[in-house]
């Protein structure tokens, strides 16, 4: 299977060392694309949650797998968020084709560029931080609870439920903040004349246009990898929000092998696969 050529694709909030994180699904997307540009917009890899006892070797892979992308002559941006904020202190500061950087200000197309994570907004990291890492051990149980739920649930032969998105979605103080914070990032945004604002750190993945008395700004936020598995992809002067459960190829990606494989080559596994099977049902009739 051929690659997507992309020119810059969005990615934030997978929270690589945390029960929640979809490193597996997410290095299937990894391997179906090749972007010029690689941009992670902040909560990579989940600091505040860091455990010893618990870092998968798909987590692993997801960090080798972006770190052989640069090696290979994609430009990778590391833009610094709550969860890694130990980063921030090597802000400036890079290897080879690989950046840290606090925020991004990029021209696409003529079209002004403006990236960050977010959490500058949010009153209660900047305030009282405990209150918002002992939310985060909370968000990573619920996901924990919700992945017990969901077995049950698909064992029964019922869809998937979200216990996260309900509470956000039913709580009027959740509602609150997430229309404050797109409203303070487009603002912003206008004010300082950019085109575009591109966010992460609400796990809540959007495309839209938002105007004001002073003008307008298309705002993005590139959503998570705990729940959405959502990215942001910019082709042919556009913008597009990916989300892996609605792409049907994804699956064909998840071999490092066969994602490397031309049709000829991976008909050729195919039917050489068929012939040993058949090799072998012969020998054991003739035994």
């Amino acid at each position: 299977m051929k690659k997507r050529k992309l020119e810059l694709v969005v990615l934030s909030d997978i929270h690589l060392g945390t029960y929640g994180c979809h490193a597996e699904e997410l290095l299937i997307y990894l391997n179906s694309i090749a972007p010029k540009k690689l941009i992670l917009n902040g909560d990579i890899i989940d600091i505040w949650q860091f455990k010893k006892r618990y870092f998968p070797s798909a987590h692993l892979k997801v960090i080798k797998k972006i770190i052989g992308m640069a090696s290979k002559g994609t430009e990778v941006f590391y833009i610094t968020g709550n969860h890694d904020e130990m980063l921030r202190k090597f802000s400036g500061n890079g290897m080879g084709s690989l950046k840290i950087v606090d925020k991004l200000l990029l021209e696409l197309d003529g079209k002004k560029t403006w990236i960050f994570h977010g959490d500058v907004f949010d009153i209660s990291i900047q305030n009282a931080k405990w209150i918002a890492k002992l939310g985060g051990y909370g968000y990573d149980l619920l996901i924990l609870l919700n992945r017990l739920l969901n077995w049950i649930l698909l064992h029964m032969g019922k869809e998937k439920y979200s216990l996260s998105k309900k509470i956000k979605n039913s709580v009027k103080g959740a509602v609150s903040y997430i229309h404050s914070f797109e409203k303070v990032a487009t603002d912003l945004a206008i004010e300082n004349d950019f085109d575009c604002v591109i966010c992460g750190h609400i796990h809540q993945p959007k495309k839209e246009w938002y105007t004001n008395k002073k003008g307008k700004v298309l705002y993005l936020n590139s959503g998570d990898w705990v729940e959405n598995l959502t990215s942001l992809e910019y082709s042919f002067k556009r913008w597009k929000l990916y989300q892996y459960n609605h792409d049907k190829l994804s699956p064909f990606y998840s071999d490092e092998e066969l994602k490397e494989m031309n049709l000829k080559e991976l008909i050729h596994e195919v039917t050489k696969k068929e012939e040993s099977i058949r090799e072998l049902k012969v020998i054991s009739d003739t035994e």
